[in-house]
């Protein structure tokens, strides 16, 4: 009798004979969760992409901002191409990894390096768009692509140096005896990691996201009713000493006037606050389950479920699927050459 194999609801693979009643059975839950985590994949590289093509077709985006959104995009790509396949496998394996010591250090450098570059480049456009709202007489375009330059370079230079410091024996990725192939779990460097790659940028985007509400606020309060009040004063011009004296009397005076409706700046700037909100909310759903775990468990040697493990490594990874779609989302220009890209190959 050929032994067969079979996959339970947690996707564990058990034995069977082929005489079992239940020959060569995989759920429906299990075929369900591996097919949406495929298209998960998928759609994540194909939307990414289909940023990074209209970035470079479109003349008018080789600029700041977007040099910033092409930055978030390689990095969301680099995490559908070159992580999320392997995180698939592992879980088909019932998270054993048996695909060897080179390439588990190779996926998990990458993992860490793709996902801190997608944080932090999310964290570059919340700065970039505070400063561009608050300070957008200082924030010229001259300033703004030096600044965003900078940012893209801090954002790579930090996660490769996150990502590759245990390939220099700061801990250890792969365990061949127990087929573990995961982010070090070493104290010190879970602390680095963690707050390097998350609560950091974390606290700056809250910070930031609450720096544009108040602005956003205050501009809302006083663009209603704007009243000059000049106070009474005597102003006394003398052009010589022997020349008569003349004098103009500014008497007090109120002047009100009240806007009606949002200029077009206005509405900008409520709707970049508004995509700025929902993709700092989006990346702080999506990402703050995962890393409470990886900070806690190594710290206290908690025995974390692996099914929630799984859920939380995927839910973080969902946050390169959302931040395309809710940047472009709130950008009339792309969805503009969304269109124009799709019309022309018809």
């Amino acid at each position: 009798m050929v032994p067969l194999m079979r996959m339970d609801l947690n996707g564990t693979v058990v034995h069977g004979s082929s005489d079992s009643p239940n020959k060569h059975r995989i759920s429906v839950f299990s075929v369900l969760i591996l097919t949406l985590l495929a298209m998960l994949v998928v759609a994540t590289f194909l939307w990414n992409v289909l940023v990074l093509v209209t970035i470079l077709r479109v003349r008018t985006f080789h600029r700041v901002p977007h040099n910033l959104v092409a930055s978030m995009a390689i990095s969301d790509v680099m995490v559908a191409a070159l992580v999320m396949p392997l995180s698939l496998v592992h879980e088909l394996n019932n998270r054993h990894w048996r695909l060897g010591r080179v390439l588990c250090h190779i996926w998990i450098s990458f993992d860490v390096l793709c996902c801190t570059a997608s944080i932090w480049n999310v964290t570059a456009i919340a700065l970039d768009r505070y400063w561009s709202i608050t300070r957008h007489l200082e924030y010229t375009l001259k300033t703004r692509k030096r600044i965003s330059n900078i940012m893209i370079l801090l954002t790579w230079l930090l996660s490769a140096v996150i990502s590759l410091s245990p390939l220099f024996g700061w801990g250890e990725n792969y365990a061949e005896i127990t087929e573990k192939c995961q982010v070090s779990q070493e104290p010190s460097y879970t602390i680095f990691s963690t707050f390097g790659a998350f609560y950091l940028p974390l606290c700056v985007v809250l910070f930031v996201y609450w720096k544009i509400y108040k602005a956003a606020k205050f501009r809302i309060g006083s663009k209603k009713t704007n009243t000059i009040t000049p106070m009474p004063e005597v102003i006394e011009v003398k052009e010589a000493s022997h020349q008569p004296q003349m004098v103009f009397t500014v008497r007090h005076a109120t002047v009100t006037f009240q806007t009606d409706g949002d200029t077009w700046r206005e509405q900008k700037e409520k709707r970049a606050a508004l995509m700025v909100g929902i993709l700092i909310g989006v990346f702080v759903l999506c990402w703050i389950p995962f890393f409470i775990t990886e900070l806690i468990s190594p710290l206290c040697s908690c025995d974390i479920p692996p099914i929630w493990k799984s859920i939380f490594l995927w839910l973080g990874y969902s946050n390169s699927f959302f931040n395309p779609l809710i940047y472009t989302a709130f950008n009339k220009n792309y969805n503009n050459a969304f269109r124009n890209l799709f019309s022309r190959q018809r």
